[in-house]
């Protein structure tokens, strides 16, 4: 119905509580954002039929089953310390059941963008709504976020809590030695190599740029060329249909015969069933 809020229907990616001080807040976590990139196949080329992947054996070559697989570390080349399912499993269930603890409150713009990862939509659970308007408005009149450790698909991470509009954002952050030194980016110029004319103009240029953000009015002109062009081939009908190969069923005694022999021969064996002879027909008298 019109004038009711939509109410978000996404997957809840984390469930458990957020607390600060002895306030302890029920909530589950959404995912905030969305890829809408446009995944496109791959055909073979000669009869545009799909390519697929398979897990393979390395070493034996053959194709491996999700139940034939465990997960390990390679601590050194050609070396691993393999981990039972249980044992993650357990790890993992340990973590999560813990509270996430905001364990100090900062300004959000003494953390450099390049730190942040992804955002989620913090949502208060059964029982939290109350609590989760007190941490709200607390942080919205204070000017601070809160800084938290979260386990997210069995990996720890730092995060940040904030408000964004009427909703708190959980901003997962980069731990520090994830963010590589920027002493190691080759061929950076040095500063002294900037004129001053060159940099007065340059200065004028983004006054003159400058404006209020509003992401609205960017738009992915690439994703939207590359729909036309899509757009355009199906509606000029430069489409292929993928034509599947089918196997015949063995539909008489001569094909079901042919299908058994060949299954002996692949499995090597070589005795040969020798056929019955059927009863010679009696002939009619004249």
């Amino acid at each position: 119905m019109l004038g009711e809020k939509r109410v978000m229907d996404v997957h809840t990616v984390w469930k458990g509580s957020i607390s600060f001080g002895l306030v302890n807040i029920p909530v589950k976590l959404h995912a905030a954002t969305e890829d809408h990139d446009i995944k496109l196949r791959q055909l073979h080329k000669a009869c545009n039929a799909p390519i697929s992947y398979k897990k393979v054996c390395t070493a034996c070559n053959e194709e491996v089953q999700p139940d034939d697989i465990v997960k390990a570390y390679e601590y050194t080349k050609g070396k691993f310390v393999v981990l039972d399912a249980e044992e993650l499993e357990k790890l993992k269930k340990e973590n999560e059941d813990k509270a996430v603890e905001i364990v100090d409150f900062v300004k959000l713009e003494e953390i450099d963008p390049i730190y942040f990862e992804r955002s989620y939509f913090l949502a208060p659970d059964k029982g939290g709504s109350k609590a989760y308007a007190l941490l709200r408005s607390a942080l919205g009149q204070s000017d601070k976020i809160g800084v938290a450790k979260i386990i997210i698909r069995q990996k720890e991470q730092l995060a940040a809590v904030r408000v964004f509009k009427d909703s708190l954002v959980l901003e997962t952050i980069h731990w520090p030695d994830e963010v590589r030194n920027v002493g190691e980016v080759p061929n950076l110029p040095e500063a002294e190599g900037v004129a001053g004319k060159e940099l007065d103009v340059a200065l004028l240029l983004i006054d003159q740029l400058t404006t209020p953000f509003d992401p609205t009015k960017y738009t992915d002109e690439y994703r939207e060329s590359l729909m036309e062009l899509i757009e355009a081939k199906k509606a000029g009908k430069e489409t292929v249909t993928v034509t599947e190969r089918e196997t015949p069923a063995a539909t008489t005694a001569t094909d079901l015969m042919a299908a058994l022999q060949a299954s002996l021969e692949k499995t090597g064996t070589k005795k040969k069933a020798t056929p019955k002879k059927r009863p010679a027909a009696k002939k009619k008298q004249a």
